[in-house]
């Protein structure tokens, strides 16, 4: 399988350095493009606002990288020096790639445990590379397999049971500031999945009104007509800001649309009370300076990491199970594969073994030229078939072992070269 995962998540990279590297929008296709032209390996990319993985299938690749290789092409892409990354990036190889993968899905290496976004997060990061065509057999495998174990997690543990969604957590933020909504304004700005969802759970608080300000009018009055609000011109803004009581915004555009000193001057103008702004962008859409005590609270994605210790200490309990579960698919999808993958070989070698018992039984029941019995010959074959299965029975069950990926690719190479078996 020759599996290779290289990145970085909240675990080990500051979100600073998350949106430096993000592959959001055409830069998902371009790295996956390049990629196969430089190495022409399969891949695939993960980029959400939380972490950043590459996942490489090496197998039969002209020219394989390492891992180093790899981290080297994610600064080179974005224009990093390496030095800056290389001490917040992970290398997962083979078996720690796909466990690592399924857990990735699972939402158990998510800022909130159990969160549901992320299923749907790494089947776009597939359907990504199988658009692009780097995708291949062993990826295709992988990428179907950590969707399935997901699913198994979901429903056979409690992992994602109650308000663990970072849309649902978003809104825990804005209790704490605003206690009644019958009066207040939400703004949302953009159009993302996760924008749409976390103003979901805003609806649930019942405000006064909703606008919704989109680059895209056509997008802006699709989640307005969704949500029950009010689209509004992209340059009625700053008009809104002022009146905007709670800030959803998730553009996804590739620089701050909402600069320290522009909003200084929104804040003149305004006269109600605490603004909450959830930036849940990455890259973040406003700048992190802003912060004026009373009359403004921003809170970004990695401010959730607040309540991830006492997430996981109420999830405890569905957190081994669901380790359980993984552990034993991972075994589950490497036996898989070993079989797929060593099953050519394993009918060769039987094949070749058949013809030539077949050959020697003939040419010793002509030698004994009719003195055998039907009984006898039914004897001796047995004999033959049995000593046939017996002495391929040590090679067979080696190959089926969970052993590390170059350890099965030295066996059958020696098999290839004892038996003279064709590729």
């Amino acid at each position: 399988m020759n599996l290779l995962c290289v990145g970085g998540s909240f675990k080990t990279m500051p979100i600073e350095l998350r949106e430096k590297l993000a592959f959001d929008g055409p830069k998902l296709p371009a790295a996956l493009n390049e990629l196969a032209s430089r190495y022409g390996c399969e891949s695939a990319i993960v980029s959400t606002c939380n972490r950043v993985e590459i996942y490489v299938a090496r197998a039969g690749a002209p020219t394989a990288p390492d891992a180093e290789l790899i981290a080297e092409f994610i600064a080179q892409f974005h224009d990093v020096r390496y030095d800056q990354i290389r001490a917040s990036m992970y290398t997962r190889t083979n078996d720690a790639a796909a466990a690592h993968l399924f857990r990735v899905t699972s939402s158990l290496d998510s800022l909130i445990v159990g969160e549901g976004q992320i299923a749907g997060q790494v089947k776009k990061a597939y359907e990504a590379a199988h658009v692009a065509g780097s995708a291949g057999v062993v990826l295709h495998a992988l990428f179907q397999q950590a969707l399935a174990v997901a699913k198994r997690v979901r429903t056979q543990t409690g992992i994602s049971h109650g308000h663990v969604s970072v849309s649902s957590v978003a809104v825990d933020y804005v209790r704490q500031v605003h206690h009644h909504f019958g009066d207040k304004t939400i703004l949302v700005i953009g159009a993302g999945k996760m924008g749409v969802l976390t103003l979901k759970h805003l609806r649930e608080l019942k405000p006064e009104r909703i606008l919704v300000a989109n680059r895209s009018p056509e997008k802006a009055q699709a989640v307005a007509q969704e949500c029950g609000g009010t689209a509004i011109a992209w340059e009625q803004l700053d008009d809104a800001l002022v009146e905007a009581d709670i800030v959803l915004s998730t553009t996804g555009a590739p620089e701050p649309i909402m600069p320290r000193r522009r909003f200084d001057a929104i804040l003149a103008r305004r006269s109600r009370g605490t603004m909450v702004i959830l930036d849940i962008a990455v890259p973040r859409d406003f700048d992190p300076r802003i912060h004026d005590g009373d009359r403004a609270c921003l809170f970004n994605v990695d401010d959730l990491k607040r309540i991830q210790e006492q997430t996981i200490q109420e999830r405890q309990q569905h957190i081994q199970p669901a380790e359980a579960i993984i552990e034993q698919e991972v075994k589950r999808f490497l036996n898989d594969w070993r079989r797929k993958k060593n099953g050519p070989i394993i009918a060769q070698l039987t094949q070749e073994f058949e013809r030539e018992r077949q050959r020697i039984v003939t040419e010793l029941f002509a030698k004994m030229n009719g003195k055998l019995s039907e009984e006898e010959k039914k004897h001796i074959e047995g004999a033959f078939k049995l000593l046939q299965n017996r002495f391929l029975h040590g090679p067979i069950s080696v190959l089926a072992e969970d052993t590390p990926e170059p350890t099965q690719h030295n066996l059958l190479d020696a098999l290839r070269k004892l038996f003279r078996l064709e590729r």
